[in-house]
């Protein structure tokens, strides 16, 4: 089971861009899909985005294409969530999830889950 662990979030204003990343362990990484989801408070996790495993497609929740990039470097087993244009309403702890199944938008279709990177943007 690969081993996820997120960084690079933090507090930043309104129109800034932070970029996150997400370390995954063991020598398998460029078999697995991965993903970002997020959970601001009070609400379920909602998906963000994913990308295949050798990064030829990529996909996202409809409301943040354009503001958000995903991508991986597979030779340091590595995938990142760039977002720009950051808005108060992306406050919530960003989540780094793997799949070896079928891309999906929902909690279910993920498999294993780094503990979360909380991003905050002040208005």
């Amino acid at each position: 089971q690969v081993q996820l662990v997120e960084s690079g979030g933090g507090l930043v204003q309104a129109g800034g861009s932070l970029r996150l990343s997400c370390a995954a362990s063991g020598r398998t990484f460029n078999t697995y899909h991965m993903g970002w989801f997020r959970q601001a408070p009070g609400k379920e996790r909602e998906f963000v985005a994913a990308i295949s495993w050798s990064g030829g497609n990529t996909y996202y929740a409809d409301s943040l294409k354009g503001r958000f990039t995903i991508s991986r470097d597979n030779a340091k087993n590595t995938v990142y969530l760039q977002m720009n244009s950051l808005k108060p309403e992306d406050t919530a702890v960003y989540y780094c999830t793997s799949t070896t199944r079928l891309i999906g938008t929902t909690v279910a279709d993920w498999t294993a889950w780094g503990q979360g990177t909380q991003v905050t943007v002040s208005s």
